[in-house]
């Protein structure tokens, strides 16, 4: 039945942006056949579905891990943003440097800034015992600050006529495309890979199994021995490594320079994906592919039928509140009750 629910959440989500559309005075049929066909009926639509897919799935996944241990961290938006600072910022410091370790470089730097922000949730969870669901959502604002007064201040552009950019990354750090035509790069695949690399992970290795008791049972893996501080490091670290590494993916692939936004909210919605994805790789995988259709679709009908991109994040919504009812529903049922009377020492009391 748990693997019902995602499928009904989806079904609700199909049957309120229906309500929502032609509320909006837009035909339905229309209106999905533009937000949900029409980005990927060509070869360039399914390579901009893709890009915005693999910095989804990537944060998906890390964060995925560390939920099965009951390791909250939410603040994979904020460990992009700094993995794109810190492999933007690398990429500009080698400046024309030519080589094939110049890629590799640069998306390794970023998963390190990613997996450095996140350890500063891992210092105050392990040492003070802080909540690491509030520091890594606070952090996310610090660092979207962070990118803001680099680029307005000393990273921008002398050629950007005044807007908040950096300069343009060399030729040799970006990412190859893969597909002329289109702007899909290497970022997919380096995605799909992390896939198998976190099924394998999660489904074959010791340490995801210790880290899933230290979730369930905390009394029995401190029994056995496990050591919930270094879980809770290792949880983090690798969602902080996934999540900076898209950072890196997003500079060096997609959008070629730093910017003052560089992620739409991925990190955000990729904690509706892992829970649409039951924190199952494969799931995680499938589920990616539908919320990488909301932002695409979003675009579509903003330039199409008018409608604001914001449908995007209420799909989003709809999606969440729709596989929480499900959930409840699947796992608790409703009884009606009548009122009745009952004798209480001597006393009669109506209860419902």
């Amino acid at each position: 039945m748990a693997a019902i629910a995602p499928l009904s959440a989806a079904l609700l989500t199909v049957v309120g942006g229906a309500i929502l559309f032609s509320s909006l005075g837009h035909n339905s049929v229309d209106a999905f056949r533009a937000f949900f066909v029409t980005p990927v009926s060509d070869l360039y639509g399914i390579g901009e579905l893709s890009l915005k897919m693999a910095p989804i799935l990537l944060c998906a996944l890390g964060l995925a891990i560390g939920f099965r241990g009951n390791v909250w961290n939410i603040g994979a938006e904020g460990q992009l943003i700094v993995g794109a600072i810190c492999g933007g910022g690398f990429a500009l410091a080698l400046g024309k440097i030519d080589g094939l370790w110049v890629i590799p470089a640069i998306l390794l730097t970023g998963a390190i800034g990613g997996m450095a922000w996140a350890s500063i949730a891992a210092v105050l969870r392990t040492r003070f015992n802080v909540n690491e669901i509030l520091v890594t959502l606070m952090l996310t604002y610090i660092a979207g600050l962070l990118l803001s007064y680099l680029v307005y201040g000393p990273w921008r552009s002398p050629t950007g006529f005044n807007w908040p950019v950096s300069s343009d990354l060399a030729a040799s750090a970006r990412l190859p495309r893969l597909i002329p035509g289109t702007r899909l790069n290497l970022g997919i695949v380096m995605s799909i890979v992390f896939t198998g690399c976190a099924w394998l992970f999660l489904a074959r290795s010791h340490l995801s199994y210790r880290m899933e008791v230290v979730g369930l049972a905390p009394r029995a893996a401190r029994y056995a021995g496990f050591d919930e501080h270094k879980l809770v490091w290792t949880s983090l670290l690798i969602g902080g490594a996934a999540a900076g590494l898209a950072g890196a993916i997003e500079v060096s692939g997609t959008i070629g320079k730093l910017r003052e936004v560089v992620s739409p909210g991925y990190g955000f919605a990729a904690i509706i994906v892992a829970y649409i994805g039951r924190l199952h790789p494969v799931g995680i995988f499938f589920a990616s592919i539908l919320m990488a259709l909301f932002y695409v679709g979003g675009e579509q009908i903003k330039v199409t039928l008018g409608v604001p991109s914001a449908i995007t994040g209420i799909f989003q919504g709809m999606l969440l509140f729709s596989l929480l009812m499900s959930d409840v529903l699947i796992n608790y049922r409703l009884r009606w009750y009548h009122n009745r009377p009952i004798a209480t020492k001597g006393n009669t009391h109506a209860v419902s």
